[in-house]
């Protein structure tokens, strides 16, 4: 979870300024912040951890922290308080699903506690699918399986394609917040990278939605080598005392 953070914060200031590079530096630039990515994923995390609908939590959480950044139609389904979803492949689903992957303790329960935290809002079949996608990479990289396996299980099972690697996706790449154009170039940045570090300034070099590639990119690849002390210290310190009550309540039940 502290990783798909730390995605989102280092990516927060990129996502409208692409940097197509992976040298950049400082890793944490001065005004990097979490966006709605952090929000989405720590009210996911509640939602699971005390077993509630997914829907008001999410509500309550991103009314708390507004202007951080919330898609256009997520904004609309937060300010008209329908609790409705709508039919969205959005890559939200799959920014905020990575509790479910640290929570579950097989494939078929990664697979049903992703679309039950995701269909409260992205509820079309792509969006369920991002979400899915991800978080079993999550599990199946959290289980020791190695990058080709998730890669293989990935496309196998959702379709996506996974035979690329960054250096073909960077030069043609571009904005885009579909499940469908977010969710495998993520995930390949995540199976490509060396150590956590370098799979997020990869995720950060293909340019498109930054904080979100990022943000998905994070989780898997802290569930493949864990998060470096160093680099999870300095993203909490971004962090209110609310969020990091759900991040530490998280982690004592994964």
């Amino acid at each position: 979870m502290i990783g798909a953070i730390i995605g989102d914060i280092v990516g927060s200031v990129y996502e409208f300024d692409n940097l197509r590079r992976t040298d950049f530096e400082p890793f944490f630039h001065p005004r990097s912040d979490f966006t709605d990515d952090t929000v989405c994923t720590i009210a996911v995390a509640q939602a699971l951890l005390d077993d509630v609908d997914p829907a008001p939590v999410l509500l309550d959480w991103c009314e708390r922290y507004p202007h951080r950044g919330y898609g256009g139609r997520f904004a609309q389904w937060i300010s008209r308080r329908s609790l409705q979803p709508y039919d969205s492949f959005g890559n939200g689903s799959a920014m905020r699903v990575g509790p479910a992957g640290l929570l579950a303790r097989s494939v078929a329960e990664v697979a049903d506690l992703a679309r039950r935290v995701t269909v409260v809002t992205h509820n079309h079949p792509e969006g369920i699918k991002g979400a899915v996608a991800t978080a079993e990479a999550i599990f199946l990289a959290r289980q020791g399986e190695s990058a080709e396996r998730i890669r293989d299980h990935v496309a196998r099972t959702h379709g996506y394609d996974m035979d690329r690697t960054t250096d073909q996706i960077r030069p043609i790449y571009h904005f885009n917040e579909t499940c469908q154009e977010t969710v495998p170039e993520a995930l390949i940045c995540a199976l490509e990278g060396r150590n956590f570090e370098h799979a997020i300034r990869l995720s950060i070099s293909i340019g498109g939605d930054s904080d979100t590639v990022a943000a998905i990119a994070g989780a898997v690849a802290e569930a493949r080598f864990g998060v470096p002390a160093e680099i999870a210290e300095t993203a909490r310190g971004k962090l209110p005392a609310d969020m990091l009550e759900i991040i530490d309540r998280l982690y004592a039940r994964s």
